[in-house]
């Protein structure tokens, strides 16, 4: 047996919503909520980030120089820090960070995150 169609009832004149319209106020009278202040970090300086195989056998290692104002403390922490983030080893030496392998743009973002204000160098 087969259903008959039915015919759809007319649409009402007004909207089924517009008796609602009084419990909630409206979003276009409402003030916008003020913008959260953001305070911008200060930058802790600039720091070259460069890939060098000089004197190591061929192996690649990134080298991050020129920390200003940064102890040697502070230097072996971040330096631990990032090494953990890259997955690979590295040393402090004379005011330099060095992990092992290309980690350039990994290394990059970390910095920009510490503060820093990374910079490539070299080739």
């Amino acid at each position: 047996m087969k259903d008959k169609k039915r015919p759809l009832p007319p649409p009402p004149a007004a909207s089924p919503f517009a008796a609602l319209a009084g419990l909630v106020p409206s979003t276009s009278t409402a003030e916008p909520a003020p913008a959260p202040e953001t305070k911008a970090k200060a930058s802790r300086g600039r720091v070259d980030v460069l890939r060098n195989t000089a004197h190591r056998g061929g192996k690649t290692v990134t080298v991050l120089k020129g920390f200003v104002g940064v102890d040697a403390d502070e230097l072996k922490v971040l330096a631990k820090q990032w090494q953990k983030r890259c997955g690979a080893g590295g040393t402090v030496k004379d005011d330099t960070i060095e992990i092992q392998g290309d980690h350039r743009e990994t290394l990059m973002r970390l910095l920009a995150e510490a503060g820093f204000r990374p910079v490539k160098a070299g080739g």
